[in-house]
């Protein structure tokens, strides 16, 4: 996996266990191991920019995900289903993360910014996989998906 993270926020963020993070979750959604994924960090500031111009809403939101090969044939989220052979390499998109936001969350759900951070993370990568969680089942799905997903990764996180 090319797992690029660019941390623009001014806030000290570890970017080497987003990247291990990344690579965990793509490797058990199945994704092609020569797949791309750009994972941006931003402040509120940014964020906001990003939240309005693409979402229509305002103010700062915790993550956005921008697909860029949902057109592809064969869906191009480089994922696939068990028992299929491995998809065709993609570029996924963008990941982009807010850990101002992250931090208050965090601090509302009784964890740390860091472990917000890796549940956003999660979130926004199956977002690029063309999960989603408008209709409840829908939800249901995807929310499943992204516990056990966290609940492997502390399985195997490395520890400081």
């Amino acid at each position: 996996m090319s797992i690029e993270v660019n941390n623009e926020s001014g806030v000290e963020v570890d970017e080497g266990l987003l990247v291990a993070l990344a690579g965990h979750v793509l490797e058990k959604m199945g994704v092609n191991p020569l797949a791309e994924l750009s994972i941006l960090v931003v402040d509120e500031g940014a964020m906001s920019e990003l939240h309005e111009r693409w979402m229509g809403e305002p103010g700062p939101t915790d993550v956005l995900a921008f697909p860029m090969d949902e057109l592809r044939p064969g869906g191009g989220t480089g994922a696939r289903q068990e028992g299929d052979a491995p998809a065709d390499p993609a570029l996924l998109g963008d990941v982009v993360l807010c850990p101002q936001v992250a931090a208050k969350q965090g601090a509302e759900a009784g964890h740390g910014t860091e472990a917000e951070l890796e549940l956003l993370c999660t979130h926004g990568i199956l977002h690029l996989l063309g999960y989603d969680h408008a209709e409840p089942e829908e939800h249901k799905e995807m929310f499943g998906l992204q516990g056990g997903l966290l609940e492997s990764w502390q399985e195997v996180r490395p520890q400081r």
